[in-house]
């Protein structure tokens, strides 16, 4: 009985250590360190961390900023480019560009000017009054035969009627005694300017495109008497734009072309000349 309860105690003992080291389960000792689980990171082991470049937000101000320098970047390189003078070529390329959408090829050949009805062009040296000296040398006797109302001998058309009274007062060494006419819409009404154009005989003719257009829609301007006819093609404005590159002028410029200019400028007598 003495050995038996010796073996119960030791065998209980042994379950007891087993028990306390590696559970109720038992198991190879050898294995139970092969699966052992691995030990954590301590908490002082740093991890590698992605870096990211956050670009700060644009705001309205510095938006409005870049905006600024931009359109002044541009208006600084516009006034530091060398100004070219308009050429005829200039003329026919801009008619051939603005009619190429709704014209067939034989339509836009038509529209081609001869070499012949233009006047040569101004080299930037000229004032107007001396540009139309040279184009026109023979004004005093070609006024003085001119007796037709509602007509003018020459239009000169600018994009502007603030430039169009820079012009008349730029012109006064030309002019001498011819009349001249402000054909512009500033507070001046189309009829107003139609009867002036029937009760008197007019020689010179100032004023945009536009007006010049409805005149000649109302029958107040008769165009056939028209011998010489002067765009104010160089001079820019405050935007550094000429009266071409503006499209409401550009539009009108080429409407009143087709209302009767460009026949006569292919019958020859009608010049066209560049200022």
């Amino acid at each position: 009985v003495g050995d038996e309860l010796d073996g119960w105690w030791v065998l209980r003992r042994a379950l007891a250590v087993m028990k306390a080291s590696g559970g109720e389960g038992g198991g190879d000792p050898e294995m139970q360190q092969e699966t052992a689980p691995v030990p954590a990171l301590s908490k002082k082991t740093k991890q590698p961390k992605e870096c990211f470049l956050i670009q700060p937000k644009e705001t309205k101000e510095d938006a409005t900023k870049t905006r600024k320098r931009r359109k002044k970047k541009i208006t600084d390189v516009l006034a530091k480019s060398e100004p070219k003078p308009g050429t005829p070529e200039d003329l026919q390329k801009l008619m051939k560009d603005y009619y190429s959408s709704n014209r067939s090829v034989i339509e836009l050949e038509e529209l081609n000017l001869p070499d012949s009805c233009f006047l040569k062009a101004n080299d930037l040296t000229h004032s107007l009054s001396s540009y139309l000296k040279e184009i026109c040398p023979k004004w005093v006797k070609l006024r003085k035969n001119h007796n037709e109302k509602k007509s003018v001998l020459m239009l000169i058309i600018c994009s502007s009627a603030v430039r169009a009274l820079e012009l008349i007062r730029s012109m006064t060494a030309f002019r001498g005694d011819s009349k001249v006419m402000k054909l512009f819409a500033k507070h001046i009404k189309v009829q107003e300017q139609v009867k002036l154009l029937e009760k008197r005989v007019v020689h010179l003719g100032v004023g945009t495109p536009g007006r010049i257009k409805e005149l000649v829609k109302q029958g107040g301007l008769n165009l056939n008497p028209l011998k010489f006819l002067v765009f104010d093609w160089n001079w820019r404005d405050q935007k550094l734009r000429r009266m071409m590159d503006i499209p409401e002028i550009r539009k009108e410029v080429f409407e009143l072309l087709e209302m009767g200019v460009l026949s006569l400028c292919k019958s020859e007598s009608l010049k066209l000349g560049l200022f």
